[in-house]
């Protein structure tokens, strides 16, 4: 069978392709967290460097992430998507070989740049592939997605307590490789749409992205009533709406406003945001409350996420099957249902409380996470392939941002209760409402 034949009825190598790309620019949002106090002894780092060695990576990654998908429509989805692991993988060994925490910032800005060209690359070469395909093809790039964002707090601290911390950056170097040279067989070339770069619309994008990525990073920590982050905020809406304008006069507007007017496509990504925003703010502060509510350790409250992530690991294969029975909008509610069914379980543990009150809860979040599958699929969907990287930039900085966002919403109402633990319920509680206003939007929206 040809290398062409192979692309069209074997798509297993592309589905790799997309899996592990995507779960290694995820893995790298939190897998660096547990290492940072290794990190802050062997570079002798103060707060404010570790601060950026964790954020800086975020940054990039969602403030350069929409330009990256426009990048993919313009020059071509695997020619960006090799780009984008070459920068990443050469980005991580440098992380690796850091001696200084000024070099180790430095590479992580360059590691989140690599991601944001990876990402919505990766989405975008699934458009063209026929709908079963590409459902399954979506599935598996959000799965990876779960999988890594549980399993990074996991990953890291393995390594940087049995290993050194080093070798959280240097994992993703054979593996980029690896990914690289399958991405050259399996990933069938495109070309570029032919339209202008819209240089004026990236600009006022990474700007908007970039400057309200760090408003709400360093809002949640320093709150936003601190100079840097109400500069930030100020940046923030000076660039979006200087891009507002800058696509409003361009001759090919980076983001066509008309792909909103496709209700499928504006419905698909409100409703990731609703799920980010719930997930996300559990994902960090469920690890806060299991030790220091709860009394679990360290590595029993890392090992807490693992059931989540296999969950969805397994459950996703079946979503494409379950979406073909009951439509995406069904399939999408009843996952987000589940989701919040989940966080308002976990809002009632209490101190005493073990694995048997947690167990379901986590399950719960996991296999309707999987179910949520969908929502990539129909994004992809209601537009044409020569704006598939665009849309896979909106659909994959939405998530980035609603999890920030969702990080901040929750940090916000903790801070403001009596204790910590009352403060998590009713943070969960708001989070699990936000989540079920998606699933009403899935219903109405999705076909």
């Amino acid at each position: 069978m040809s290398v062409a034949g192979l692309r069209v009825r074997r798509p297993g190598p592309l589905f790799l392709v997309v899996g592990l790309a995507g779960f290694m620019t995820t893995l790298d949002n939190t897998v660096v967290t547990v290492a940072l106090p290794s990190i802050q002894r062997d570079l002798d780092a103060r707060l404010t460097a570790l601060e950026w060695v964790a954020t800086g990576y975020i940054l990039t990654f969602a403030g350069l992430m929409l330009a990256g998908g426009r990048l993919a429509d313009v020059h071509g989805h695997r020619r960006v998507l090799l780009a984008g692991l070459g920068t990443f993988t050469a980005a991580s060994l440098g992380a690796g070989l850091a001696t200084s925490v000024g070099a180790l910032v430095a590479a992580r800005l360059v590691q989140g740049a690599g991601a944001a060209l990876i990402l919505p690359a990766t989405l975008a070469v699934l458009a063209g592939r026929e709908e079963r395909q590409r459902s399954m093809g979506v599935a598996v790039w959000m799965a990876s997605g779960a999988a890594a964002l549980a399993l990074g707090p996991v990953v890291g601290g393995y390594l940087s307590q049995h290993a050194h911390w080093s070798w959280v950056f240097l994992i993703n170097v054979p593996l980029g490789a690896a990914v690289m040279a399958l991405a050259a067989v399996a990933v069938p070339p495109s070309r570029g749409d032919g339209r202008d770069l819209d240089v004026a619309g990236v600009v006022t994008s990474v700007v908007f992205l970039a400057a309200g990525t760090f408003a709400l990073i360093h809002g949640g920590e320093h709150g936003f009533g601190s100079p840097a982050v109400v500069v930030a905020l100020l940046a923030c809406a000076g660039g979006g709406a200087a891009f507002a304008v800058a696509e409003r006069r361009a001759r090919d507007p980076m983001v066509d406003v008309r792909l909103f007017a496709v209700r499928s496509f504006t419905g698909g990504v409100v409703a990731q945001v609703l799920w980010g925003l719930g997930v996300n703010g559990v994902f960090f502060y469920t690890a806060i409350f299991l030790q220091g509510v709860l009394g679990f350790t360290p590595t029993d409250s890392g090992l807490a996420f693992v059931p989540l992530a296999l969950l969805v690991v397994l459950v996703t294969p079946l979503a494409p099957a379950v979406e073909r029975r009951l439509g995406a909008g069904r399939t999408v509610a009843a996952g987000l249902v589940l989701v919040a069914l989940g966080m308002a379980l976990a809002a009632t543990l209490q101190a005493g409380d073990g694995w048997g009150r947690l167990l379901p809860a986590v399950c719960a979040i996991g296999v309707g996470s999987a179910l949520t599958m969908p929502l990539g699929s129909a994004v992809l969907g209601a537009v044409p392939e020569a704006r598939a990287g665009v849309a896979g930039g909106v659909f994959s900085v939405s998530r980035e941002i609603s999890g920030l966002f969702g990080i901040a919403v929750v940090g916000v109402i903790v801070h403001a209760a009596s204790g910590f633990a009352a403060g998590y319920a009713v943070g969960l509680l708001v989070a699990a409402g936000l989540v079920l206003v998606g699933a009403l939007v899935s219903l109405v929206t999705l076909p």
